[in-house]
């Protein structure tokens, strides 16, 4: 499996409430996708929110956050940690 970063923007003002909750809907079905949402991290002045999971493709880690309602912007492989 692979990591990916994905960033959503046009969230500005995202409250702590708010991204807790879009992350909780994620999780919810994250297994259907064989995605694993690991943390969610939020800039509510610029309204960018990033996301790191650990998921098959690309495209599953869109397809959950669609049906969650906040598609990703960008979803970036992270092929490399230390």
């Amino acid at each position: 499996m692979t990591k990916f970063m994905d960033v959503h923007h046009g969230m500005k003002g995202i409250t702590a409430e708010q991204l807790s909750a879009a992350h909780r809907a994620d999780l919810a079905i994250e297994a259907e996708e064989k995605v694993h949402f690991e943390r969610a991290w939020a800039d509510p002045e610029s309204g960018t929110v990033y996301c790191l999971s650990e998921a098959p493709s690309a495209e599953a880690v869109q397809r959950i956050h669609e049906r969650t309602g906040h598609p990703a912007n960008e979803i970036h492989p992270v092929p490399l940690t230390v």
